[in-house]
């Protein structure tokens, strides 16, 4: 089983920036496929970005230039860098993981593709 801790969201203002963290238990966590998802208000869960257990990265267009995906496999642990923040970028920040190694470049933005997830962090900026 594993399990997910996300951590670093908060209450900022429009153009600041944060810092998201993961932190993985369970597993190995260096052969996982991770992801980060959102979740505004009223509105399904979206794609943000993903990195696979190789380091090749995706983004949703809507963060591209942005955010930036990383993970440290000594730390078991990925980040969200989120830069120049946008009111439309307040939501609940999830983390997910999934152990199959071979995923379609498509299948990184799909929540179906993902089998643990973590509690999520709040993330709102204001204008």
């Amino acid at each position: 089983q594993v399990q997910l801790v996300e951590s670093g969201g908060g209450l900022v203002q429009a153009g600041s920036s944060l810092r998201l963290s993961c932190v993985a238990s369970g597993g190995i966590f260096s052969s996982y496929n991770m992801g980060w998802f959102r979740r505004a208000p009223g509105q399904e869960r979206e794609f943000v970005a993903a990195v696979s257990w190789r380091s090749s990265m995706y983004y949703a267009d809507s963060v591209k230039g942005r955010f930036t995906i990383s993970r440290d496999n000594d730390k078991n642990t990925i980040y969200l860098e989120m830069n120049s923040l946008k009111p439309g970028d307040t939501a609940v920040y999830y983390c997910a993981s999934t152990s199959l190694l071979w995923l379609s470049p498509t299948s990184y933005s799909q929540t179906r593709s993902y089998a643990y997830w973590g509690q999520g962090t709040q993330v709102t900026v204001s204008s």
